[in-house]
């Protein structure tokens, strides 16, 4: 991983943070949590991939046996640990400014089989960043296995969250006379169980091949600056009770629906151009 910084660090430089984001676009920590920590969102994540399969729309394909399902917090131990962490809050409040918002929560799986994914950002760079040259959005990425280079590791091309691809398919996807760019800066990552990373969805990226007899599960932690839309695309509702026993901080920074009982999540952040587009090189 790389612009990691050490989790012993009483504090997290604010120069540093926009340094490695504004720069390559991606920035890690390792051993943020313990590995029994994350072997519990595991569990959560197994529990949760199955149910999602059982009905229409739960699961959301990403290509051949890669999936991407969205979550209620609460059903996951664990959620104010990450939402709370001191790493994550100075990340957000160094990139996004003191009111950022939670939005999103979820996670990817892909499993044996899964193909290489064709370079791409997961939305159109808004005008803040194409023209402003600002960021305002935020992933969260946290492994739940030890990545090894058969089971299909995340590839990025460190810089790219500033090219202009407004022209080309849906905003996200550079055409193939493009590819060359991606592939000289491309950094794959590897990281291992308790590790975290911060990036900026616009940077190209790609999910590559698995190789492996493991899936690969990794959850995602979507946040916005407040003149961000990503929200818009995600349904992110916790119950009267949850919400209530969540820390302040928490609560103060997470942009949800409060319900009586959870609600099915309708999934609107449907990307066609991985399906379409899986096993490109």
């Amino acid at each position: 991983m790389s612009a990691v910084l050490q989790p012993h660090h009483p504090e997290f430089d604010t120069a540093d943070i926009m340094a490695g984001l504004y720069g390559d676009g991606f920035i890690g920590l390792k051993g943020a949590f313990d590995r029994a920590w994350v072997q519990q969102l595991r569990e959560d994540i197994d529990r949760l991939f199955a149910e999602a399969l059982q009905y229409p729309g739960g699961a959301l394909a990403r290509g051949p046996n890669r999936f991407y399902v969205e979550i209620h917090p609460e059903r996951i131990r664990g959620f104010a640990d990450l939402v709370t962490h001191p790493w994550v809050v100075a990340v957000c409040e160094s990139i996004l400014g003191p009111d950022y918002k939670v939005v999103e929560a979820g996670f990817d799986v892909p499993g044996p089989g899964a193909a290489d994914q064709p370079w791409h950002r997961d939305f159109p760079s808004p005008e803040a960043t194409r023209v402003g040259r600002r960021l305002n959005s935020l992933a969260f990425n946290i492994t739940t296995v030890d990545v090894t280079e058969n089971m299909g590791p995340f590839e990025i091309a460190p810089g790219t969250q500033w090219d202009d691809i407004s022209g080309c398919d849906s905003g996200m996807f550079p055409p193939k006379s493009l590819y060359h760019r991606y592939q000289a800066r491309a950094q794959t990552k590897m990281p291992k169980m308790g590790d975290i990373s911060a990036r900026s969805a616009l940077t190209i990226h790609r999910g590559t091949a698995n190789r492996s007899t493991q899936a690969r599960p990794v959850f995602v932690l979507g946040v916005d600056a407040p003149d961000a839309r990503n929200g818009e695309k995600h349904d992110l509702q916790v119950t009267r009770a949850y919400y209530d026993r969540l820390p302040e901080q928490a609560r103060r920074h997470l942009a949800c629906r409060i319900v009586d009982s959870l609600e099915p999540i309708v999934q609107a952040h449907t990307i066609e151009g991985l399906v379409m587009g899986a096993g490109e090189a």
